[in-house]
């Protein structure tokens, strides 16, 4: 098994100075995120949108990291995270973006993981042990320990809304205190939407990408 994508090249024509990688959230597919790549002004970077590997539960077409448990309080800790699913998902996911570098020719360090909830939770288990330019985590939150690979971790941008009804806005900050307390630089925005990417979302995003400096000087 390995991920299924939907790409978008970079809106320059030429070959891409960075990668721009969003994961779905739970019962969403690729498609839900890939209108990211016209929303957000970023042309000298590649997009690419992955399908979760596993078929969400309850309507065709959807797909999950993992599914949850009935009695699921966004645990993180060692139980959940050695739950097959997760654990399959963590495996095709790090392995899917090693492999990146070969396939577009952008090493890890110039590659932004992005994630909304679900795919949040994922950007972080995965991402904080990859030396990544930076890891941006939209509605999410920790669902396992820290996993801190040999490279210092990339930056967190986390991004959240206070009338979040799916994960509360508790979770975010507990997970970015988790993050503090392993002296992990975190850019973090409470702002007052629910569980959704809003413009607001989307110019913090752009802002905090921009200021990466992945793309040369001048690109438009």
């Amino acid at each position: 098994m390995s991920l299924q994508a939907i790409s978008i090249p970079a809106k320059t024509g030429k070959p891409p100075q960075g990668l721009f990688v969003a994961l779905h959230g739970w019962g969403a597919n690729a498609k839900d995120l890939a209108s990211l790549a016209f929303a957000l002004n970023l042309p000298a970077h590649q997009m690419l949108f992955p399908d979760a590997p596993f078929p969400y539960p309850y309507s065709p077409g959807g797909r999950a990291w993992y599914n949850f448990p009935e009695t699921y309080a966004f645990e993180s800790d060692a139980a959940f995270a050695a739950r097959p699913d997760l654990v399959e998902s963590r495996r095709l996911l790090t392995e899917w973006l090693r492999s990146l570098p070969d396939l577009t020719g952008v090493p890890l360090e110039r590659t932004v993981l992005a994630g909304f909830s679900q795919g949040g939770a994922m950007t972080l288990d995965v991402g904080l042990g990859l030396p990544l330019a930076a890891l941006l985590v939209l509605s999410g939150y920790l669902h396992a320990p820290v996993q801190i690979g040999n490279a210092a971790p990339p930056p967190v941008l986390m991004v959240h809304g206070r009338q979040d009804p799916v994960v509360p806005m508790r979770e975010a900050v507990r997970s970015r205190d988790q993050l503090l307390a392993l002296n992990i630089s975190v850019s973090f925005h409470d702002l007052s939407t629910g569980h959704e990417i809003s413009p607001e979302v989307l110019k913090i995003v752009q802002n905090f990408t921009e200021e990466l400096r992945l793309q040369p000087d001048g690109a438009t």
